[in-house]
C-alpha cells in the first residue's frame, strides 16, 4: 500500500471518529433529539465505511484485474528444451518440426501461399509427452512460450474467462512470434448442450473468435492438449482452428527403449540392467511412467548406499510402479492359503492359456490398490486382440474365484474375487455389445439397444461369462496338482519369480497344454 492511500485512509477515519465523537457529546434531552442523534451517527458511520473502501480500493495497475489471465506469462525455454529431449513421438515430431520451420522462415512460406495451421491439437493417454512436445517447438524456434491451463479460464463470474481468452491472445500478438499452450482444452472447450453455463459458453466463444481472427502472419501459434478429444465442441475442430490434431500414443517396445536410454543418461546404471528387457516388460507405460520408473530405482539405490542403480533396484521399482509396494502380510493362516489358492489358480490359467503372456512374478503379499496377492503377467504387444485372446483373458479373470471353488469348497469363496468378476463382466460386454463375438458377427447389441433396454446383451453376457467359468474350472480341476504345488510354494516364500512359478508349473504337468478355452 503506498503512502499516499495511507494517509488517505487516516485522514478519512480521523475525520469520521471526530464527527462521531460531536455527535455523541451533544445532550440528550428529548426523544426526538436522541432519534436525531441515532439516525446522525449511523450516517456518519456510513460516510466513514464509504470513504475508507474508496481510498482502498486498488487502482489500475496496482493489482491484477478479473479478468487478467493468471500464468500468461512469456517463458524463454531456449537452450533448456528441443527436440533432443523428446524420444519416441515420431509422428508428432514430424508435423511439429514443419512448424519450426514456419516460425523461423515465415516468408519461405508466404511465398507459395502456403496457410500454416493456426492451431495444432495434441492428443491421447496421460504421461505421453504433450507438454514436453509444445515445449520443445518453442524451444527450437527459439520464441517465447505461453503455457496455460483450460482451468485458467473457467470462472464463475459470467465474462471473465472470455475476458482472459482475449487479453492471452493480445499478449501473444505483442511478443510477437510465439508458442501459445493450452493445457487440458476440454476444461474451457467441452461440447456445448444445455447444462453449459453462460461463463463457459461465452469462454469458449470468445476461444472460438479469437482462433478464427488472428492473423496467420503474426507467428501465433497455438497448441493445445487433452485426454478426451471426444469431450470438445466440433467447431474447435473445424479447418480455420485446430486444423491439425495429432494422436500422440503409448510408445511401443523400440520407443520405450529410446526413451529409458534417455532418462537413464547420467545415471549409474549396472552393467547387469538390460534396458532391452526392461522395455519389453514395460508394456502400456506412458513416457512419464517410464522416467519415474528409472528415478524410483534411483532413489531406492541411494537409500540402500549401492554404488551403482543395479537390477534388484530397477526390478523392485518396476513391481512398486504395477502392483505397489509389499507389505507385511497380517492375514492369518488360513486366509494365507485362501490368497495363495486364489493367485496360484491366476497363474495356471495364464500358463496354459495364454502362453504369450509372461509370467513375472506371484505374491500373496499385500500391494497396492488394496489388493491381497497379485499375479504379475505381462501380455504380448498386439495391435487387435481377437475373439480367442479375448476369452483367455477373462478366462484368467475366473481363475482365482475358480481356484476357490475347486479347492476350498463353495461354502468358504473369499470376496477376493470382486475385482476380477467386474473385469471379467467388462470385457464380456464390451465383446456382446461393440465387438459382436457372442454368435453374432455381424451384430453391434449396442446399437441396436441403443434407446431401450439392454436385457439381451445382459443374458449374452452371462451366458458368454457361465460357458468361459465353467471352462475355467475344468482346467482347475484337471491340473489339481500343479495348482496345489504353487500354492505351496507361495506359503512358504510368499513370493516367487515367473521364472520359479513356471518352473513348479511344468514339474507337476503331466498333461499336454491345451490350446484354448
Amino acid at each position: 500500500m503506498g503512502m499516499k492511500r495511507f494517509r488517505a485512509i487516516l485522514a478519512g477515519a480521523a475525520a469520521a471518529a471526530a464527527l462521531c465523537g460531536l455527535l455523541l457529546s451533544m445532550t440528550i434531552d428529548s426523544a426526538a433529539r436522541t432519534r436525531a442523534t441515532v439516525a446522525q451517527v449511523l450516517t456518519a458511520l456510513a460516510l466513514a465505511g464509504f470513504v475508507a473502501t474508496a481510498v482502498t480500493r486498488p487502482a489500475p495497475g496496482h493489482a491484477e484485474a478479473a479478468g487478467a489471465t493468471r500464468g500468461a506469462v512469456p517463458e524463454d525455454v531456449r537452450g533448456r528444451c528441443n527436440f533432443s529431449k523428446v524420444a519416441a513421438n515420431e509422428q508428432a515430431l514430424a508435423s511439429l518440426r514443419e512448424l519450426r520451420d514456419y516460425l523461423r522462415e515465415p516468408e519461405k512460406y508466404v511465398r507459395y501461399g502456403a496457410r500454416i495451421p493456426r492451431g495444432v491439437l495434441l492428443y491421447g493417454p496421460p504421461g505421453t509427452g504433450k507438454t514436453l512436445l509444445a515445449r520443445a517447438l518453442a524451444g527450437e524456434a527459439g520464441v517465447p512460450f505461453f503455457a496455460l491451463s483450460g482451468s485458467d479460464f473457467v470462472e464463475k463470474f459470467v465474462g471473465v474467462g472470455a475476458s482472459r481468452v482475449r487479453e492471452l491472445f493480445r499478449k501473444a500478438r505483442k511478443a510477437g512470434k510465439c508458442v501459445v499452450f493450452i493445457d487440458e482444452i476440454d476444461a474451457m472447450g467441452k461440447r456445448r448442450d444445455d447444462s453449459v453455463s453462460d461463463e463457459r459458453d461465452q469462454t469458449l466463444n470468445a476461444l472460438l473468435s479469437e482462433m478464427s481472427g488472428f492473423y496467420t502472419g503474426d507467428g501465433v501459434i497455438v497448441i493445445a492438449a487433452t485426454n478426451r478429444m471426444e469431450a470438445l465442441d466440433p467447431a474447435l475442430l473445424r479447418p480455420g482452428r485446430f486444423d491439425r490434431q495429432i494422436e500422440v500414443g503409448l510408445p511401443g517396445r523400440a520407443e520405450r527403449l529410446s526413451i529409458l536410454k534417455l532418462h537413464s543418461a547420467g545415471k549409474p546404471l549396472d552393467a547387469e540392467v538390460s534396458l532391452d528387457e526392461l522395455a519389453a516388460q514395460t508394456v502400456s507405460f506412458s513416457g512419464a511412467s517410464l522416467e519415474n520408473l528409472l528415478n524410483e530405482a534411483a532413489l531406492l539405490a541411494a537409500l540402500r548406499g549401492t554404488p551403482t542403480i543395479g537390477k534388484s533396484e530397477v526390478q523392485t521399482a518396476f513391481y512398486r510402479a504395477v502392483a505397489g509396494s509389499d507389505r507385511p502380510a497380517t492375514a492369518s493362516p488360513e486366509e494365507l492359503w485362501s490368497i495363495a489358492v486364489h493367485e496360484a489358480g491366476h497363474a495356471l490359467v495364464s500358463y496354459l492359456l495364454a502362453p504369450e503372456s509372461r509370467i513375472l512374478r506371484v505374491s500373496i503379499l499385500p500391494a497396492g490398490g488394496g489388493a491381497a496377492g497379485y499375479n504379475l503377467c505381462v501380455p504380448r504387444e498386439r495391435v487387435m486382440p481377437d475373439k480367442r485372446q479375448m476369452e483367455s483373458q477373462i478366462c484368467v479373470l475366473l481363475a482365482g474365484r475358480a481356484a476357490e471353488q475347486a479347492v476350498l469348497g463353495e461354502e468358504a469363496l473369499t470376496a477376493g474375487a470382486s475385482g476380477d468378476l467386474s473385469r471379467a463382466a467388462e470385457l464380456a460386454m464390451a465383446m456382446v455389445m461393440e465387438l459382436g463375438m457372442a454368435g453374432e458377427p455381424a451384430v453391434s447389441l449396442k446399437a441396436l439397444q441403443r434407446g431401450c433396454g439392454g436385457a439381451g446383451g445382459q443374458e449374452a453376457s452371462r451366458a458368454l461369462l457361465n460357458r468361459l467359468y465353467d471352462s475355467t474350472l475344468s482346467l482347475i480341476d484337471r491340473y489339481n496338482r500343479a495348482l496345489n504345488a504353487l500354492a505351496e510354494a507361495l506359503m512358504r516364500s510368499e513370493s516367487l519369480t515367473g521364472e520359479e512359478a513356471v518352473k513348479i508349473l511344468e514339474d507337476n504337468l503331466s498333461d499336454e497344454r491345451p490350446e484354448s478355452a
